[in-house]
């Protein structure tokens, strides 16, 4: 701190040192500037007080002289003339004792002008004066002779007075500039040696500074003649060894970090492929090495022209801005080795903790097997639908003939277990229809009978078939349109069929005094539609595997958990996708979202 004072002393005394200088030389030429301001005013203002009393007194001496060579002198007027003359004399020698006298001066005129009335009085002839009597034309020419020289000395006087203020001026701008040199030969000085003692330094430290930051720590500091800087030297240095040190110690624990991640990375069973934010492979794990039969030699290259799947870069870079993609892609069919490999895909966006993307994350799981087994099992299913579908029918229909002509009281024994084996025959049948109608869904069977399709009236229709059933359990059926909708072209009655099956499971798990709404809205280019119910609702882990056909999870089971799998096949036919959010215990939303 002590040194530091040192530093800040000597500015403080140079540059208060300039600044001293410079004010003092301002004060100096500011005095001397009004100091010759007043003389000047002073001096010219009592010769233009002289030159106005001489112009005056001319004057009046002429009009005394037009009176006395007039035919008829007018007595009283030349006597009024004379004392306004006498008047005037009298406030030049009182201007004369407040300043300067001049040579000749008023009171002189006085004198002479009482000579001259003098000699007047004793001429006799007053109409001659000026021709006729010497001594009295004498004594006038003396008088006027007077005047005129006070009025050029008062001229004379300015002349003068003004030279002396441009030589004064001179002078002090003269002084100014010796100030102004003085002032800028100390100011260059102390730059100097502020330059010489610490610029060269400075920036010494400041390309070891640069240096540093570009991650070369070897480098050579500057020694001054200037205590501080050696001080701030020499704690630049501590800091340079303590970020040696420190990076040191970071790019060990990178390293470190760098291969746990690669072990992790490489240990997973899926394929993974690291993208950059330009969309071009940064790294792939040997997985994927294996199922996309690539080498290292793909690194660098644009995901869309490494995979031949030019549509992918599309979707990385919607991914990269944010989005998601709306539907589950396509698998991507790949031969390796001459074998055929189907493999799903999901992009994900790789994030900084501050929000903007790094990058993303394609993720590759080898579904060859699995497709080939849901191949086999969608051929079984339908072949084996078929296969039950006509004795399970004619059973049925011999069945319904037996119950016919067999006579049981309704309470006996026997009509119950007729009225049971009635029931099962019918989910039997109900079972076989299920299989059947997915199996062609997802072989590519089903057509849809496209026709235009208001939404409205298709949610009052659904709503009107099970308001029964929602009033029997004291359950609120609602119907919820925002806005006009556009009309859907879509198959009526496949859209049906999703909405009872979402409105059946929806009375199925909502107790008693529940509340289940039918919405639908537009987002953007698309209209949803959902049934939102307030019942248990459904764990978020189970929620992914709700639409897998044969699977129930999470609600009350029942059935063979085709319905939701088969509403999911048909809104996909009809170029939609369907989804669900659910809260445990705060209810269940299942929407599709449609194309208008």
């Amino acid at each position: 701190m002590k040194l530091a004072m040192k530093l800040r002393t000597r500015l403080f005394l140079s540059i208060s040192a300039l600044i001293t200088v410079a004010l003092l030389g301002l004060l100096l030429g500011l005095v001397s500037v009004m100091q010759m301001a007043g003389s000047q005013e002073a001096l010219v203002r009592n010769n233009f007080v002289t030159l106005d009393l001489g112009l005056k007194l001319r004057q009046t001496l002429g009009d005394q002289l037009i009176l006395m060579l007039n035919n008829k002198p007018d007595s009283e007027a030349f006597e009024a003339s004379k004392q306004h003359y006498f008047q005037l004399l009298d406030e030049g020698i009182a201007h004369e004792r407040g300043g300067e006298g001049g040579a000749y001066g008023f009171s002189r005129a006085k004198d002479d002008y009482q000579v001259f009335l003098q000699a007047l009085d004793q001429s006799a002839d007053t109409t001659h004066v000026l021709t006729g009597n010497e001594a009295l034309t004498e004594k006038f020419n003396a008088l006027r002779s007077g005047l005129i020289a006070e009025h050029k000395r008062a001229l004379d006087s300015i002349n003068e007075t003004q030279r002396q203020a441009r030589d004064r001026a001179l002078l002090i701008a003269g002084l100014l500039g010796l100030v102004g040199l003085a002032v800028l030969i100390i100011g260059f000085v102390t730059a100097h040696a502020i330059a010489r003692r610490f610029g060269a330094p400075i920036e010494a430290l400041a390309q070891a500074a640069d240096n540093i930051g570009q991650g070369n720590f070897e480098v050579t500091l500057p020694i001054s003649s200037a205590v501080e800087m050696n001080q701030l030297t020499k704690r630049f240095g501590i800091m340079a060894e303590a970020l040696r040190e420190h990076q040191a110690t970071n790019i060990d624990e990178l390293l470190a970090g760098q291969q746990r991640l690669q072990a992790v990375l490489d240990s997973i069973d899926d394929g993974l492929l690291m993208i950059d934010r330009e969309g071009n492979l940064e790294h792939l794990n040997p997985v994927a090495q294996r199922q996309l039969g690539w080498d290292d030699d793909r690194l660098g290259q644009g995901l869309g022209s490494a995979l031949e799947r030019p549509e992918l870069d599309a979707q990385l870079q919607l991914v990269l801005r944010g989005g998601t993609l709306e539907r589950a892609p396509e698998d991507l069919s790949i031969e390796v080795d001459g074998e055929s490999r189907l493999l799903t895909y999901s992009l994900t966006p790789v994030s900084h903790t501050q929000g903007h993307i790094l990058g993303a994350v394609m993720v590759l799981h080898d579904v060859t097997e699995q497709r080939a087994f849901e191949r086999v099992r969608s051929e079984f299913v339908l072949r084996a639908s078929h296969e039950l579908r006509t004795p399970v029918t004619g059973m049925h229909m011999a069945f319904g003939l037996f119950r016919e002509r067999a006579h049981f009281a309704a309470d006996s024994r026997e009509a119950d277990l007729l009225d049971t084996v009635n029931e099962e025959m019918q989910r039997l049948m109900q079972l076989i229809n299920d299989l059947l109608n997915f199996s062609r869904y997802q072989n590519g069977l089903q057509k849809l009978t496209l026709a235009p399709c208001a939404i409205d009236e298709l949610l009052e229709q659904a709503q009107a078939r099970f308001a029964d059933s929602a009033a029997q359990k004291g359950i609120e059926l609602l119907v919820e349109v925002q806005g006009p909708l556009p009309w859907l072209q879509a198959d009526k009655a496949q859209l049906d069929r999703v909405l009872d099956n979402l409105i059946d499971n929806a009375l199925r798990h909502t107790a008693s005094e529940g509340q289940i709404r039918l919405q639908a809205r537009r987002h953007g280019e698309r209209v949803i539609i959902s049934v939102e119910d307030n019942g248990e609702g459904i764990a978020y882990g189970q929620q992914g595997r709700i639409f897998e056909p044969f699977v129930q999870v999470g609600r009350k089971k029942g059935g063979a958990g085709l319905g939701l799998a088969l509403c999911k096949e048909i809104v996909q036919l009809h170029g939609g996708r369907m989804g669900v959010y659910s809260r445990p215990g705060q209810g269940t939303q299942f929407y599709m979202a449609l194309a208008v």
